[in-house]
């Protein structure tokens, strides 16, 4: 099974007016990426609008992704889906069109319990075997929550190996590293700081900055690896206003407005969201020049 660890980019999802995916400027951001040096790439988390897709969309965006990336980093797909059966198709068609894992997200309208959101990411998982799962977890934007007793149940599962939690809470995630006994590994998410993510045991930051600051985030999580906390820390408080203007606006607006600022042409977040203002894109170039990525 592949070893998940590193630097993560959630990519954007560049589509043409008409609405088909941009796929040379998708391929493109994917070079610079990986050229940069990131560990893997994830398509169609938070940052590339998955739920404004519709399923031909989204299967354009993996396959764009995992034909350009040829093997040379792992590509984990996110899932996301209202229903258990859609769930498990867009994990099939993932897989046939070559991914190496699954992030897997829950979409939901009405609350569901406990039962139902375990069995939600259980089927992901089945269906998804022997490729590893990242289970996704965000309280701001899902209806329906993965708690402590669910993600140590779902830790015994055994490709769901990873979990990807953006709740802000850290203290969150030092019990779910206490209470999976190493079963089941954290990513930061861009609501956490990756430093401290790091020092308490988190092995790498799958999030949508890491698509703007690709080099400054790496930089970060190999002076976490050799322990040296005061470097990282050194490198995490400019890095942390890339996150702190994120909280500010639109994290698909923001992200889209950074690229276009970086020369890739990925066009305006998916209506009916709003693209940026200019007062808004000046505030995010002067960010990206204070860290040097820009």
């Amino acid at each position: 099974m592949t070893e998940l660890y590193g630097v993560y980019p959630y990519l954007v999802s560049p589509l043409y007016p008409d609405g088909s995916v941009n796929t040379g400027e998708l391929s493109r951001l994917c070079e610079h990426l990986i050229a940069a040096g990131v560990h893997g790439l994830t398509p169609l988390g938070s940052t590339g609008e998955f739920a404004y897709l519709n399923r031909g969309q989204r299967l354009d965006v993996v396959k764009t992704v995992v034909n350009t990336t040829n093997k040379r980093v792992p590509v984990i797909a996110g899932v996301a889906a209202t229903t258990i059966d859609d769930a498990v198709k867009q994990t099939r068609d993932y897989i046939a069109a070559g991914v190496d894992g699954i992030l897997a997200i829950l979409e939901a309208y009405f609350p569901l319990t406990e039962k139902g959101v375990e069995s939600y990411f259980r089927a992901i998982a089945e269906a998804a075997h022997p490729l590893p799962v990242v289970i996704y977890t965000n309280p701001q934007f899902q209806r329906s929550d993965l708690t402590l007793p669910v993600i140590e149940r779902l830790s015994y599962v055994d490709n769901i190996n990873y979990i990807k939690d953006a709740s802000t809470n850290t203290g969150r995630l030092l019990s779910i590293i206490s209470r999976t006994e190493g079963r089941m590994k954290v990513f930061a998410a861009s609501a956490h700081i990756p430093a401290c993510v790091m020092l308490i045991g988190g092995v790498g930051w799958m999030a949508g900055p890491a698509c703007i600051v690709p080099e400054q985030s790496l930089a970060l999580w190999k002076m976490a690896q050799q322990g040296n906390w005061k470097r990282v820390m050194e490198l995490q408080r400019p890095l942390w206003r890339i996150n702190e203007i994120f909280a500010k606006y639109s994290i698909a607006a923001c992200i889209k407005a950074a690229l276009n600022l970086q020369g890739f042409d990925v066009g305006d977040p998916i209506a009916p969201q709003q693209p940026l203002n200019d007062e808004a894109c000046a505030e995010i170039a002067a960010v990206l020049r204070e860290v040097g990525a820009l």
